[in-house]
């Protein structure tokens, strides 16, 4: 029997997830905040602040996991979190000689911000949904609440990120369980604000590498200890 679809529940999360970010990013409500870094993490709060909102206004059981099927949070965090902050920073320091530690886990605490919304809270909801009816769902939420809907080229490639994001991000979340895994995964594309040359995007096919063969090892160990012969 399939679990039902909490409307009410979504409704209250993404309604607080949207003026979060409108007084984050239309307001001058955060001008007065000196550290950027505080200011970045701020812009990205609503989503998680919207999801345990409506976690605890209507008592849902919708567990959301650090660690997810490891054994503990240390190898999502080495995995995920360590290693594309050391790589990318040591990339910065080589190119322009800054070594940007700070800014990278900023980046990544940005994205575990979002994902505790999208995939810890709004794809567990909707995952008695078809695949593709939930992706459209999540990918049109999520690209509405950056609220920039003009139609410009820029902009429709960015939904067709979103997109993608959504079903690739999607997986990770189904495959691993982990916040901080798809925190990490979800950050690559925030890691390079300036724009993608040839440097970022070998370390980006690198990292992804790198994370789908782990997840593919991993999972088949976990299966094979989770069901013995």
């Amino acid at each position: 029997m399939k679990n039902k679809i909490n409307f009410g529940a979504i409704i209250v999360f993404y309604v607080i997830a949207v003026i979060c970010r409108y007084a984050a990013v239309k307001t001058n409500l955060l001008s007065g905040i000196e550290n950027p870094y505080l200011v970045i993490l701020l812009r990205g709060a609503g989503p998680a602040l919207g999801a345990l909102a409506a976690i605890k206004i209507f008592s849902l059981h919708n567990p959301m996991s650090l660690k997810g099927i490891y054994k503990n949070a240390i190898i999502p965090f080495a995995v995920y979190w360590i290693l594309p902050a050391v790589l990318i920073a040591g990339v910065y320091y080589v190119t322009i000689g800054k070594f940007p530690i700070l800014l990278m886990f900023t980046v990544l605490v940005y994205g575990l911000l979002e994902e505790i919304g999208w995939r810890g809270f709004l794809q567990e909801q909707l995952k008695s949904l078809p695949k593709f009816t939930s992706i459209v769902i999540i990918a049109v939420l999520w690209f509405a609440w950056h609220l920039n809907l003009e139609t410009t080229p820029n902009n429709m490639i960015f939904l067709g990120i979103i997109f993608f994001g959504t079903w690739g991000i999607g997986k990770v979340y189904s495959s691993t369980g982990s916040l901080l895994a798809v925190a990490g995964v979800h950050s690559l594309n925030n890691f390079f604000r300036d724009g993608l040359h040839e440097r970022e995007l070998i370390l980006i096919a690198v990292l992804l590498a790198i994370w789908i063969g782990f997840i593919i090892l991993y999972n088949r160990k976990y299966k094979t200890v989770a069901n013995p012969a």
